[in-house]
């Protein structure tokens, strides 16, 4: 007797979005109304990366230096890893490349730009959770 091995689809509860994204222009972001000539002024750099920790549910990026504005408009193309975490910041899924629809909610990114306000709070202003983009497909 053959055996195959199938994956089957279920549904799993999500509750962050971490983003590592390669950014090529620090400057395109203003910090508190300053531009960020060199990416040493945006909160949540991890060395030639943006990396926030998003909370799906409220938009507030975790780690967020409270006072902190940001305008954000990062040209990232297809250098950048997406994926879900759980309640214990375990990954649920994972998506690579073209930046992901939640990360551009003031424009259209076109999956090559991260486009958001960040509130001094830390939270992203007009904040929409879409995983459509993460779901498996159906053959």
């Amino acid at each position: 007797m053959s055996e195959i091995t199938v994956a089957v689809p279920q549904k799993l509860p999500v509750k962050f979005l971490r983003a590592e994204c390669g950014v090529r222009y620090w400057e395109d972001a203003t910090v508190n109304g300053v531009e960020d000539k060199d990416g040493s002024l945006i909160p949540c750099r991890d060395k030639d990366t943006w990396a926030p920790v998003i909370d799906l549910a409220t938009g507030k990026i975790e780690g967020w230096p409270e006072g902190t504005a940001a305008d954000i408009h990062y040209k990232v193309c297809d250098d950048g890893c997406y994926s879900l975490l759980d309640a214990d910041k375990e990954v649920v899924t994972s998506k690579d490349g073209y930046v992901v629809n939640m990360m551009c909610p003031e424009g259209k990114g076109y999956g090559d730009y991260i486009i958001m306000k960040v509130g001094a709070d830390g939270t992203i202003a007009n904040w929409k959770v879409d995983l459509r983009e993460f779901e498996a497909k159906e053959d």
